[in-house]
């Protein structure tokens, strides 16, 4: 099984940016960012192919998030940002990065994915 560690979560006014990050250990072929309000369930918000191609972007945070990886190396700890900017209120929430290990799984649905990370807060308020 993947493990992932997340980082980056905090309070933001509205209109200001955060950066998360994922650091997943070997063998995941797909990574996602979900984020899960209280009384709610959890939600797609970005994912990508470990090594290159983004898969999914929400309707709700296109064109102000960005999910990208850095230095990807084979066989070696993969790790996605997931770049924030322009948060509104509506953005809050506990944020989950998840690992698929099929590409075909690369989407908004969290049923396919099967390691997850202990999640980070985000809360955007003035």
């Amino acid at each position: 099984q993947v493990r992932l560690v997340e980082s980056g979560g905090g309070s933001v006014q509205p209109g200001g940016s955060l950066i998360l990050s994922c650091a997943a250990s070997e063998g995941s072929r797909c990574i996602g960012w979900f984020r899960q309000v209280a009384g709610k369930e959890r939600e797609g918000v970005a994912a990508m192919y470990t090594g290159g191609g983004v898969a999914y972007y929400d309707q709700s945070v296109r064109g102000r998030f960005t999910i990208y990886q850095d230095n990807y190396q084979d066989n070696a700890e993969d790790r996605v940002y997931l770049r924030m900017t322009a948060l509104k209120p509506e953005d809050t929430g506990v944020y989950y990065c998840a690992a698929a290990e099929e590409t075909r799984a690369c989407g908004p649905l969290p049923r396919y994915y099967t390691s997850w990370g202990q999640g980070t807060q985000v809360t955007v308020s003035s």
